[in-house]
Order: C-alpha cells, then structure tokens, then sequence
C-alpha cells in the first residue's frame, strides 16, 4: 500500500489536529467591519452609553471564544487560577492574538486593591476612528473592554471592566486605559498566591 504507515488516518473530521491557521487578518478588512459593526449599533440606540454597552456586549462574544481558543491551543485545555496569571495571560497572551503585540503595559491601581490597568497608547479599534463632537467622549475601546471581560468572567474572574481615554503630555489623542474592577466576592489573598493551573472551563 503506497504511504502504508506513513500518515495518520482520521476517520472524523473532529479527531484532527486544530490547524493554528493565518494568525494575521487584513487591517483593512477589519477596519471595514468594525466601522460596520458601530454604525449599525448607533442606528439602535439612543444615546452614547447605550451604544458603548452594545459594543462591550459584542465584545464579550469574542472574549468567550478567544479563551475557548487559546485554552486549546496554548494550554491544553488548561487555565490559570490565580489573578497575576489570569492578568499576564490577557495582557500578553490575548493581545498579542488580537492585535499582534503585548499591550503597552500592565499596572495596578493606586487607590483600590482590586483594580488594575490595561493601557495601549494607540489602541487598535480607535485609530482609525474620528468622534464627532456631538458623541463628546464616545470610546470604541468599548468593545475592547468587553473582551477582556468575556475572557476574565469565564476564566472564572468576574470583573467590571471599562475603556476610558487618558491625556497624555504633548501628544494630540490621548492613550485608551482598559479599567478592569474585580468582584468583591474574589479572594485576593488566595488568587494571589501561588497555585496550580486547572482545568479550563467552558461555556
């Protein structure tokens, strides 16, 4: 039989190997879809708070699947229990999937101990946009933040996450921060010591 032992055979399409895939998309694909994406959520609502949570809520789907993802792919189906890792998997791993780099940095909050920081100077879904002046502080980061917070909650981490835009000195536009605000009902003392990886739960 000609190639008899040399390749494996799969009698199911589901026993295959997940293929890693193109790993980039066309930027200005995306940039296409995205505007899309918000102009048609700017026809359904009435104000700007309400569109910001449309945009969080599509970003959420994502989140969802980009731990289902990578849990598979970069962990063999296994995540982090502690927030540190939880934390570092977002900032580095996650990014660097989404948007072909580490985010700019990672920073703990000052005033509370359950808030941290996730600060792009450029960040992707605002650069091509122009906010008229009657959206006032209208953030595409939205969507951002709802990704962050689709992976973070079913990683088993619920938190409030939000995009605010900071001034930066001598610069014109300002840097997007990704404010994440964990639940109370977390243990930092425990999330934050070291402990094993489980297995990755999804829904």
């Amino acid at each position: 039989m000609i190639g008899a032992g040399k390749m494996k055979q799969y009698t199911n399409v589901l026993d295959k190997p997940l293929s890693k895939g193109r790993q980039e998309v066309s930027l200005s694909g995306f940039a296409y879809l995205f505007s899309e994406l918000v102009q048609y959520n700017q026809t359904q609502v009435d104000n700007i708070g309400e569109l910001e949570r449309r945009l969080e809520d599509a970003g959420y789907a994502v989140g969802v699947r980009v731990l289902e993802l990578l849990c598979h792919r970069e962990k063999g189906n296994r995540r982090e229990t502690r927030l540190l890792g939880i934390l570092s998997f977002v900032h580095s791993t996650v990014w660097k999937v989404l948007f072909g780099k580490v985010a700019d940095s990672l920073e703990k909050g000052t005033e509370h101990e359950d808030e941290y920081m996730i600060s792009e100077k450029e960040l992707l879904v605002n650069r091509f946009i122009s906010v008229p002046k009657d959206m006032g502080s209208f953030n595409c980061g939205a969507f951002v933040a709802g990704i962050v917070r689709g992976v973070l909650d079913n990683a088993g981490f619920p938190a409030v996450v939000t995009a605010h835009f900071v001034p930066v000195d001598g610069q014109q536009r300002p840097r997007t921060t990704i404010l994440i605000k964990f639940a109370e009902e977390l243990s930092l003392p425990l999330l934050l010591a070291p402990g094993p990886v489980s297995f990755c739960v999804l829904h």
